[in-house]
């Protein structure tokens, strides 16, 4: 499955450089409010970070200095 976050990441940087609202002759357009873009990048990112294996633990064998 593709990875969704890089796209999500660039319509976030085009969406910060852009007016929240817009209006031509009567149609208008709004995008979502920026914080709530973030916030959904936020929530991608640490789902995709629960679906790798290990989840971020790490065992390692512990041994004491000087003994054999």
């Amino acid at each position: 499955m593709p990875d969704p976050t890089p796209d999500l990441e660039q319509a976030i940087r085009d969406n910060a450089s852009q007016p929240a609202t817009a209006a031509v002759d009567g149609p208008s357009g709004e995008q979502p409010p920026l914080p709530d873009q973030i916030e959904a990048d936020r929530y991608l990112a640490s789902k995709d970070a629960a679906r790798k294996p290990g989840l971020g633990i790490k065992f390692a064998k512990i041994v004491p200095p000087g003994s054999v």
